[in-house]
């Protein structure tokens, strides 16, 4: 039998999983305990922040599962790295933002798994000739020499997301002043109403989605205009193109209608000038 602290740990989770629709799992590894007990005091009004017992934190999504459907989902994400809870009635995608949001950056330590790309990019540098350039080289870095400091050519990925980052490569890294890593909490995924949400969906890239959103507005009205399809947006462009058409159609048959009555008639009187003209009639 479990021992008394586990049983109010599980019961704890349980309690947590009622309450809360949205629950998430963060990745507490690398996260300083002064900068998680900040994150903490600074999310508590609208996020319950959790340390996950990974068997545990499983037993009590089995005992829960029952009671809400699709809650099973989440335990993979639970099994890798140093697993922490999140519990919260905001919205995924925002509650995905705001914690990105508090994030602060760090140098690269040895042993680290790159959270992205990790680019040095192209410019100059402060360093002077010298071993530098051949420490840039093994890390696939293109550098030269201009106006006596060392130069990077060209941008260059020296880790890819989710490689191990090597401890020349760490300190390469901090020498250049680049901090690749972000303090914070690392969203995994998030659990709401029998979905599971990883982060690779959470991270929208917003000003893509709107333009995206936008083509997607344009094409849509596009082909309800050439479909000929009436919606709120195309109706009273359509009827004036179709007005336009027939009247078009109209003039160019010389269809007596009322809205180019006038217009025939200028033709005609057009006309008859000019025969008027070409055979000299006075």
């Amino acid at each position: 039998m479990p021992a008394d602290w586990k049983k109010r740990l599980i019961k704890e989770y349980e309690k947590l999983i009622e309450e809360y629709p949205v629950i998430g799992i963060v990745d507490f590894t690398s996260l300083p305990v002064l900068q998680l007990q900040q994150m903490r005091e600074k999310l508590r009004k609208d996020v319950v922040v959790r340390g996950g017992r990974k068997k545990l934190f499983g037993r009590a999504i089995d005992n829960m599962n029952k009671k809400i459907a699709g809650l099973e989902k989440l335990k993979e994400y639970a099994e890798k790295g140093l697993p922490g809870l999140i519990f919260t009635k905001e919205n995924p995608f925002s509650l995905y933002k705001k914690l990105q949001k508090s994030k602060s950056s760090a140098p690269a330590k040895a042993g680290q798994i790159a959270p992205k790309d990790i680019v040095v990019p192209a410019g100059p540098t402060s360093f002077s000739p010298g071993p530098i350039i051949g420490e840039l080289g093994s890390a696939g870095i293109k550098a030269g020499i201009e106006g006596g400091k060392v130069v990077i050519k060209a941008d260059s990925t020296v880790v890819k997301e989710g490689e191990v980052i090597k401890a020349q490569v760490a300190g390469l890294l901090s020498r250049l002043g680049i901090n690749p890593m972000e303090i914070g909490l690392n969203i995994v995924a998030i659990f709401e109403a029998g979905t599971v949400y990883p982060k690779s969906v959470l991270a929208i890239d917003e000003d893509k989605f709107m333009s995206d959103l936008t083509t997607a507005g344009q094409w849509a009205f596009n082909l309800a205009m050439n479909a000929g399809i009436l919606t709120k947006e195309t109706t009273e462009l359509m009827i004036t193109k179709a007005f336009n058409d027939a009247k078009a159609l109209a003039l160019a048959q010389e269809i007596m209608a009322d809205a180019v009555t006038e217009e025939l008639l200028a033709k005609a009187n057009a006309q008859m000038q000019s025969v008027k003209q070409t055979a000299k009639i006075e």
